[in-house]
């Protein structure tokens, strides 16, 4: 669905208008084909240079085709079958500044509802905006997942199914999330350079903290996953060192058990065997057992095998 926005810098909303004119923002929310086509309608492009931009898996990287800049980037999503992060596209045209996604994007609506003092026609700050909100959404997601895991690490002493699973999934979705940063830092270095789009001094300056500003999230995403390895290595040892422990317990059980079930056994056999024409062997056998199992309890206490 195509949404064409104009604001000038004493607006505080941004009105919608029907048609495109010079100046304004036009967003395809859950872009869909017929999007792309009138999107390539406007700024008279063929449809092969568009159809990536609903790529959900599409890598974050910088394009310049005919006169227009189409800079694909990344940001964190909600969970969506296994994908958690999703593809946003910013084009800049001579007399348009163009977003695509292909669902709906909570940092168009985050910047909708923020009304910034920004005019449509200011595309060089609009491209910084929504560069800042893709790396700050970034860096909020991150800290998220760290938090969940240094609470992880406090509770070391009982660990669960769900610990290893939540441990797995916040992983996962690390991966993912430095798998965008990486690339999303070169696309920064690119525009930084002035190659593709002309950067007044403070912008150049904006773009450099920008800059900076994914390092220091992509360094901590890598920090946060050797966390994470840290610990599951950490869960590794515990369960075995409890398997560990069982398999001990069990072993000393067994063993114990074992001495009065072959006692019993012996005296089910039909011949003979001592005691067996005393009156109160029965009693006599069942105190000897309990007096073995006893033994065999303490022997292994104070060996430290239970």
């Amino acid at each position: 669905m195509l949404i064409i926005y104009d604001k000038t810098e004493q607006d505080n909303l941004f009105r919608e208008i029907k048609a495109p004119k010079k100046g304004c923002w036009i967003h395809a929310e859950n872009a869909l084909t017929n999007d792309i086509n009138q999107i390539c309608k406007i700024i008279n492009v063929e449809y092969t240079d568009m159809y990536d931009c609903l790529d959900r898996y599409e890598i974050p990287r910088v394009e310049k085709v005919q006169a227009n800049v189409l800079i694909f980037t990344r940001h964190p999503i909600d969970q969506e079958g296994g994908l958690y992060t999703t593809t946003f596209t910013i084009i800049l045209t001579k007399d348009y500044f163009i977003t695509i996604c292909p669902q709906k994007s909570p940092i168009v609506e985050n910047f909708i509802s923020q009304k910034p003092k920004l005019s449509s026609s200011q595309k060089s700050k609009f491209l910084i905006y929504f560069l800042l909100k893709i790396t700050q959404e970034f860096t909020l997601q991150i800290k998220k997942i760290r938090t969940n895991v240094l609470k992880q690490e406090k509770k070391m002493s009982y660990v669960d199914s769900r610990d290893i699973t939540n441990l797995t999934l916040n992983e996962e979705i690390l991966n993912q999330y430095l798998s965008s940063l990486v690339p999303l830092r070169k696309v920064l270095e690119s525009i930084t350079s002035g190659r593709y789009t002309i950067l007044y001094e403070k912008d150049q300056d904006l773009l450099e903290d920008l800059l900076n500003a994914s390092i220091q999230s992509e360094d901590l995403c890598s920090i946060t996953l050797r966390s994470i390895r840290s610990l599951r290595d950490s869960y590794q040892i515990i369960f075995t060192n409890q398997l560990n422990k069982t398999i001990k317990l069990l072993t000393a059980l067994t063993i114990i058990l074992s001495l009065p079930t072959m006692i019993a056994s012996l005296y089910g056999m039909n011949v003979i065997l001592p005691l067996a024409n005393l009156k109160h062997a029965f009693s006599i056998i069942i105190i000897a057992i309990l007096l073995i199992s006893l033994i065999s309890l303490i022997i292994f206490q104070r060996k430290k095998w239970l």
